[in-house]
């Protein structure tokens, strides 16, 4: 699973290299094409975005969550301080059983994911906003005690 992560975010960190390679080799300084109208992207391999959402946590307490998740929600990833994917599938499989997440499970961090943190936040953690599924600062605070 890991050589799996390894090699989208070693083909990803080549695409960027080499669009702003080509981006660098074809400008102009006195001139700069303008954009299509429309363009259309086809793609032989389907791939999905290697993002991290920590929303304010450091290294240190994303390690403590994914420690959390590792013990009673079934995260088998390494314990690395990036609330990826897998992390947040795990922590949404917390959230539909306790806190009103029914979402689809898909490790996507989104307004209802962020809503169900809200309310599971707000019972224990000393989150006063409202429960927006926007990861303001308010949120950002209690996740941080959450994640102790």
């Amino acid at each position: 699973m890991r050589s799996n992560a390894l090699a989208r975010t070693i083909v990803g960190l080549t695409a960027v290299a080499g669009i702003a390679a080509g981006s660098l080799a074809t400008a102009s300084t006195s001139f700069a094409a303008p954009a299509p109208a429309s363009q259309s992207v086809v793609s032989a391999h389907p791939f999905s975005a290697l993002t991290t959402q920590n929303f304010g946590l450091n290294t240190a307490q994303a390690e403590n969550v994914q420690r959390f998740l590792a013990e009673y929600w079934g995260y088998t990833d390494g314990i690395d301080g990036q609330l990826g994917t897998n992390s947040w599938k795990a922590f949404q499989r917390c959230l539909a059983q306790y806190w009103g997440y029914t979402g689809a499970i898909d490790g996507d961090p989104g307004t209802n994911t962020i809503k169900a943190l809200q309310r599971l936040l707000k019972d224990s953690y000393g989150y006063t906003g409202a429960i927006d599924g926007v990861a303001g600062s308010g949120t950002q605070a209690a996740f941080k005690r959450f994640a102790g």
